[in-house]
C-alpha cells in the first residue's frame, strides 16, 4: 500500500498541534491576568516588596507597557529610584504614548539630582486608605492646593499618598509623609474651617500632582451631632459624570488618579466597588455656603 502523500500528512499533523498551541495561549493569557490582578492588589495594599515581584514575573511572560509601570511605582516606594527610572523608560519604549511614564521620568530626574539611586522607603501608613477614593454623595470633595512647596520637594509626593489636614488660622494646611505639600483653597477651606471647629473631621489623599498644580480628595469621616444636617460638599456630581473607579488608579501617577496614583488594567473596573467622582466637577461652586434655612435647622 503506497503511504500517504506528504501534504496530507502535514495537515494532519498541524490539526493535532492546534488545540494544544490554543490550549497554550489560553493559559498564558489567564496567567498574566491573575498576575496582574495579584499585583495591583499588592500595590493597593502597600506591599511593594511582592508587587515588584509579581509584575517582574508578568515581564518574564513578555513586554508589558502597564507592568513595566508598576514596577517603576514598586521600585521607588522602596526607594530604588534608579531602578525605577529604568522601568519607566522600558515602559516609554514600549509605548511611546505613555504619559505616566513620561511624566514619572521628569520627576525622578529631580529626585535622583538631589537624592542619588536610593533614598528612604516609603514609611509604612504614608498610603491612603481605598475607602478615601470612593465617591458618597455630599460627604467627598476636591481640592486644589496653592502656596505650593518647591517641585523638589513636591518630587517626593505620589498620588495615593494620604494627607493630614492642620487647622491654621484662616487657613487649611495639608501635610503628606510629614512634609507641608500646599494649603487647601480657600473657598474649600473657609467652609471646613468652620465644621472642624464645630467638630467634624476629615480625612484626604493626593489624587494627582504637577509641579504646579496638586489636587487632594477630601472625606468627611466624622459628622458631629451639632452638624445634623449641614452638608461638607454640597454639590452633587451628576450620574453621566461619574467615572469608574479602576484597578489602575492607586498606582498610576499616573494617580492621574489622575487619569488618573494609578497602581493599569487602566479600564478594567473593580466589581462590587462604588465610584469616583471626577475631579472636573467638584469647582469652587461645590463649597459655597448653604442657605440659611439649611443652616439653622
Amino acid at each position: 500500500m503506497a503511504p500517504p502523500a506528504p501534504a496530507i500528512v502535514r495537515s494532519k499533523e498541524t490539526m493535532s498541534f492546534s488545540p494544544v498551541t490554543e490550549s497554550a495561549g489560553t493559559n498564558l493569557v489567564r496567567l498574566k491576568r491573575q498576575l496582574t490582578e495579584q499585583a495591583i492588589a499588592a500595590a493597593t495594599g502597600a506591599d511593594w516588596a511582592a508587587a515588584a515581584e509579581l509584575n517582574r514575573r508578568i515581564l518574564e511572560l513578555g513586554p508589558d507597557s502597564p507592568a513595566e509601570n508598576r514596577l517603576a511605582k514598586a521600585h521607588w516606594e522602596l526607594g530604588e529610584l534608579g531602578e525605577a527610572r529604568v522601568h519607566y523608560q522600558a515602559a516609554l519604549a514600549l509605548d511611546p504614548t505613555n504619559r505616566i511614564a513620561e511624566r514619572n521620568i521628569d520627576r525622578l530626574r529631580i529626585l535622583l539630582a538631589e537624592a542619588g539611586e536610593k533614598t528612604v522607603p516609603a514609611a509604612q501608613g504614608s498610603k491612603a486608605p481605598v475607602s478615601i477614593f470612593v465617591e458618597e454623595t455630599g460627604k467627598t470633595g476636591f481640592a486644589g492646593l496653592y502656596d505650593l512647596p518647591t517641585p523638589r520637594q513636591l518630587a517626593q509626593v505620589n498620588p495615593g499618598d494620604l494627607v493630614e489636614l492642620v487647622p491654621q488660622g484662616t487657613e487649611l494646611l495639608a501635610r503628606s509623609n510629614g512634609r507641608p505639600i500646599g494649603k487647601v483653597e480657600r473657598a474649600v477651606a473657609a467652609r471646613l474651617l468652620k465644621l472642624v471647629a464645630e467638630g467634624n473631621k476629615y480625612a484626604a489623599g493626593v489624587t494627582s500632582l504637577g509641579d504646579k498644580d496638586v489636587r487632594i480628595i477630601i472625606r468627611e469621616v466624622f459628622q458631629d451631632p451639632r452638624n445634623y444636617g449641614k452638608v461638607s460638599f454640597p454639590t452633587a456630581a451628576k450620574v453621566s459624570d461619574l467615572r469608574p473607579y479602576t484597578k489602575g488608579t492607586l498606582v498610576r501617577e499616573e494617580m492621574d488618579l489622575e487619569e488618573d496614583l494609578e497602581l493599569d488594567e487602566e479600564d478594567e473596573e473593580i466589581e462590587d466597588i462604588e465610584r469616583v467622582l471626577p475631579v472636573e466637577v467638584t469647582d469652587e461652586e461645590a463649597f459655597v455656603e448653604e442657605p440659611e434655612e439649611l443652616e439653622e435647622s
